[in-house]
């Protein structure tokens, strides 16, 4: 954001270039670690605009869920209208809808797009958990191409691993869980960390599709207490903050985020100074 309050397109520029200069080659705008749920509904569009206009190799996967079905399918379908390669779909919150309902939502929202809809499970977020029978059942929908999995909780992403197809792809929702995903099947991350480290995320993913887990292991290990600290506050206050440091904007959030409390800042300036950033 900019001082004034508006969505600073020049910085996004910018940080779209350093992910893809680092090795990133899937761009998500308007996620959690993008604001989107600050932003209204043009503001979101406009943004995951530029990210597809800057983009130049990524592949660029817009969020444009809502606990409103109906929100969901023309957010969805405004995204694929500016060119995105695929949607990732949060699972209704607050509704706390039954297995059934939820379903229910992402087929309505798959059949409603062409492109590949990738459902989002974070039950820390929406208060409900979309259970491993449930994302068996979606990945038969066609159109539904996989999930990034923010459960925390890694018997059931080996379960969604072994009821599901080849083709459907699991993706950790959780920097410091994506070395046992995807040791486990998993394919990739949807990361935060990636906005500060690109390079380093990218290799260690890199390096466990090629099955070096050893070398994926060290570079896990090392970046740890950044996966942590990335979470001392809600996500995104420490990570803005660190992007703010590195040069990239000036660490503005909207309410009802807040900037980061004293006590958080001095954990992440401990980070900043231990990783060099």
């Amino acid at each position: 954001m900019n001082r004034d309050g508006s969505v600073n397109e020049e910085e996004l520029r910018r940080l779209v270039t350093f992910q893809e200069e680092n090795g990133v080659d899937m761009l998500l705008p308007c996620g959690s670690t993008g604001e989107a749920a600050t932003l209204n509904t043009e503001e979101h569009l406009r943004v995951i605009e530029i990210v597809i206009d800057q983009a130049k190799s990524a592949k660029v996967v817009a969020g444009a869920g809502s606990n409103c079905t109906q929100e969901a399918i023309e957010l969805s379908r405004a995204a694929e209208d500016l060119g995105a390669d695929g949607i990732l779909s949060i699972s209704p919150y607050y509704v706390k809808p039954t297995q059934e309902g939820i379903f229910r939502h992402y087929e309505a929202i798959a059949k409603s797009v062409e492109i590949p809809v990738i459902v989002y499970n974070v039950p820390s977020r929406t208060n409900s958990n979309i259970t491993a029978e449930t994302e068996a059942r979606l990945a038969q929908v066609p159109n539904i191409g996989g999930v990034k999995e923010a459960s925390g909780n890694i018997d059931q992403i080996r379960e969604i691993i072994d009821r599901t197809p080849d083709d459907f792809a699991v993706l950790s929702g959780d920097d410091a869980m994506t070395y046992d995903v995807m040791c486990s099947g998993g394919v990739g991350v949807f990361s935060v960390v990636s906005n500060c480290m690109p390079k380093e995320v990218s290799t260690m993913v890199d390096l466990l599709r090629e099955g070096k887990k050893e070398q994926a292991k060290e570079i896990h290990d090392r970046l740890m207490p950044l996966f942590k600290g990335a979470f001392v506050e809600s996500n995104p206050i420490p990570i803005k903050y660190i992007m703010s440091k590195m040069g990239f904007g000036d660490n503005v959030l909207r309410l009802p985020l807040t900037p980061i409390s004293a006590g958080a800042q001095e954990k992440i300036e401990q980070i900043i100074s231990q990783y060099g950033l």
